[in-house]
């Protein structure tokens, strides 16, 4: 009989060993779970952040998606004002043109073509052996568009304004960037086709 009880108390421990690795095994299984649906979560939300800019239209509807991979188009030139380092970059297209002579011989950029200023807040540089300013915070993104049935009254060209907030790592288009934003300065170089800066000898 003494055996038996034993037996039984064996099984009743040897039972509640199995019930409570099973526990343990379910509560892991679970938290290893949820730590994968954390994680994909926030890969997704980073994925989908990324492409925010690229939703963002100026008041005039041009779309900041119309630009997508600006940041790997070839360099046209630089300026400089006392407020921000610029870098004009450009489309294939254009720079096709620019490199066969466009505008200074005397021809029109086509429509699509495509230029971005990119401006920096300036700052000294605290590396380099000389007194020389480097980019600090990305502060806009100056575009324009050639269209010529769109923009017809500001010849062909579009103008939009896109803000970045280094705050919010976030960019804005900018409520004041109608269409003909930028025109009104560009006049100036109507005989260059709009456009101050030339392509740049390398």
């Amino acid at each position: 009989m003494s055996e038996l009880l034993t037996k039984s108390v064996a099984q009743q421990q040897q039972e509640q060993k199995i019930e409570t690795r099973t526990a343990v095994e379910r509560i892991a299984g679970f938290t290893i779970v949820a730590t994968a649906v954390a994680v994909l979560a926030v890969l997704v939300g980073t994925a989908v952040y990324a492409q925010d800019k690229y939703s963002l239209k100026s008041p005039s509807g041009i779309a900041f998606s119309d630009f997508r991979g600006y940041e790997d188009w070839s360099v046209v030139s630089s300026a400089r004002t006392d407020e921000v380092l610029k870098v004009i970059v450009a489309n294939p297209t254009m720079i096709t043109r620019y490199k066969a002579g466009v505008p200074g011989n005397g021809q029109p950029f086509p429509d699509g073509s495509m230029i971005v200023k990119l401006q920096w807040k300036p700052k000294k540089s605290t590396e380099a052996p000389f007194v020389v300013d480097v980019p600090d915070v990305f502060v806009q993104a100056f575009v324009m568009e050639k269209d010529s049935k769109r923009f017809p009254k500001t010849g062909g060209w579009g103008y939009a304004v896109f803000n970045y907030e280094a705050a919010s790592d976030q960019f804005t288009a900018d409520p004041k960037s109608f269409s003909d934003c930028g025109h009104a300065c560009h006049v100036a170089v109507k005989a260059k086709d709009y456009i101050f800066h030339p392509y740049q000898k390398r």
